[in-house]
């Protein structure tokens, strides 16, 4: 198994950090926030070190977003939120505080303000267009 020793994920996966475990399999690791947004917020992670979603193997980022699902799920079960988002962010451009790839089990409370969303505006279907091809022959590569 990778690890980072900085790395507080992998400390926590470790068991030098406690955690309130709601899943665990091989690979992954769902555990609750100790800092959340709101009633249930919970994490899915890999128990091997990846810092992003360009470090992963898609095998394993499927498995970590499996499991997001069986926890969302759980959430949805108990807490009975308005809402829910599955939350995955890349840098610090993209609000990523832990450099050790995670799927944030959101739930949401209408009204909570949480400020991820953003205004519809029309794109230009030329540029989208251009823009599908080199992604899906990028993809293709993969």
């Amino acid at each position: 198994m990778t690890a980072d020793p900085d790395c507080i994920f992998c400390r926590i996966v470790k068991g030098e950090i406690p955690c309130f475990r709601v899943y665990e399999d091989d690979d992954v690791l769902g555990f609750m926030d100790i800092n959340p947004f709101n009633e249930g917020h919970a994490l899915a992670i890999p128990k091997d070190h990846h810092p992003d979603l360009g470090a992963i193997p898609p095998e394993l980022a499927g498995k970590v977003a499996a499991a997001a699902v069986r926890i969302g799920r759980a959430v949805g079960e108990v807490i009975r939120p308005d809402g829910m988002n599955l939350l995955q962010a890349n840098g610090p451009a993209a609000g990523q505080s832990v450099f050790h790839f995670h799927i944030h089990i959101f739930p949401r409370v209408e009204g909570d303000n949480a400020h991820f969303n953003w205004e519809y505006r029309p794109g230009d279907m030329e540029r989208i267009g251009a823009l599908a091809e080199k992604i899906a022959a990028a993809v293709r590569r993969d």
